[in-house]
């Protein structure tokens, strides 16, 4: 009998990379929400992958970024680099046609350098774009090309251990709560224009499971300017509406059940600013 692997494997590079659709991909599931923005994640993402051999823990990380003197952006690049520092393998993305660029290049060698195993992979394999040079995998979550490959390389370097979580139907060690939270963040990216998406974070502040046909949920939609709450809301609260009415959708198709959503819009000046509210929110 083979003997049984299990280790954490990172996700890293830059934002809107592919991260995130190959780890639902992976797990068979929703759990990163994935929009044509970059910088959509900004927690670490745990998915669980229970083989027959093998416990694989992929860990979706923020998109490594410039600009970090904002407390927001430095606490993302902090979570990327903790999961860098955590792994057994890494996954560094590259996007098709491109090289990889100078921070990830030195990224993969301080990996290296303490003994993690290192693949570089190629995402978005559906675009029809060269691999890139340096590439050892080229993938695309999107349609599941060169996934099975990417998953038997993966295994194969992990270490020899027992699994760390022994339900084998368990995907991921987030609350349903919390994945209610990305929902209505994913609904929120894809309703709002240019920057203001980035300036906008989601509280639950109930999550009411007590009837076994429906859920009630309460988030709160926190923005730092009146003059955000303004658009936000939009002309006759139509902009809430819509966004409510998404993340209802998604929601439900996640429960498996009738979801009851209110959503409030709060100014809450500089939150992004503010190290302890970031922690609060997940973002630490």
């Amino acid at each position: 009998m083979a003997e049984h692997r299990a280790g954490v494997v990172a996700l890293l590079g830059r934002p809107n990379a592919g991260k995130s659709t190959l780890l639902n991909r992976l797990v068979g599931q929703k759990l990163a929400i994935v929009t044509a923005k970059p910088q959509t994640t900004r927690s670490r993402i745990l998915g669980i992958s229970s083989l027959p051999d093998a416990q694989v823990l992929w860990l979706d990380t923020p998109g490594l970024h410039g600009g970090s003197g904002r407390p927001l952006n430095r606490a993302l690049n902090a979570l990327a680099e903790g999961a860098a520092d955590d792994c057994d393998v890494a996954l560094v993305f590259t996007e098709p046609g491109r090289e990889l660029p100078p921070e990830l290049a030195a990224l993969r060698e301080r990996l290296a350098a303490r003994g993690a195993a290192v693949l570089v992979v190629a995402s978005k394999a559906d675009l029809g774009e060269a691999a890139g040079e340096g590439a050892d995998f080229r993938v695309s979550g999107k349609t599941g090309e060169g996934v099975e490959a990417l998953l038997a390389a993966v295994v194969e370097r992990l270490p020899v251990a027992p699994p760390f979580y022994d339900d084998p139907e368990q995907l991921t060690d987030r609350s349903l709560r919390w994945l209610a939270a990305e929902c209505v963040r994913e609904a929120v990216f894809e309703a709002l224009e240019q920057e203001l998406p980035y300036s906008t974070a989601v509280e639950i502040e109930s999550f009411d499971e007590s009837r076994p046909d429906l859920v009630r949920i309460r988030a709160q939609l926190l923005v730092e300017r009146e003059s955000q709450k303004r658009i936000v809301i939009g002309s006759g609260g139509a902009q809430v509406k819509a966004i409510g009415k998404q993340a209802r959708e998604s929601l439900e198709a996640l429960l498996e059940t009738r979801v009851h959503l209110e959503l409030w819009v709060k100014v809450e000046p500089e939150w992004a600013k503010r190290p302890r509210r970031l922690a609060a929110l997940g973002y630490r």
